[in-house]
């Protein structure tokens, strides 16, 4: 297992944590996502390391930033 934390900007609701819950939760290999939305740390547990780039286009999509 890896566990990685990326700091995602722009969050400012539960709504918000959702949606960048689902879509990171979306990618291949993701086991789970969790969000603490005081800090934007989102960490990412996956079966093996992922792309940083496919983090940032899900956190993207879902409409925020990694900083």
């Amino acid at each position: 297992m890896t566990e990685t934390v990326y700091t995602v900007t722009g969050m400012t609701c539960e709504h918000c944590v959702k949606s960048v819950t689902e879509e990171v939760g979306r990618i291949e290999g993701v086991e789970s996502v969790s969000v603490d939305l005081p800090t934007g740390a989102v960490t990412v547990v996956s079966a093996a390391p992922l792309s940083d780039e496919a983090i940032r286009a899900a956190v993207d999509e879902a409409g925020y930033q990694v900083a």
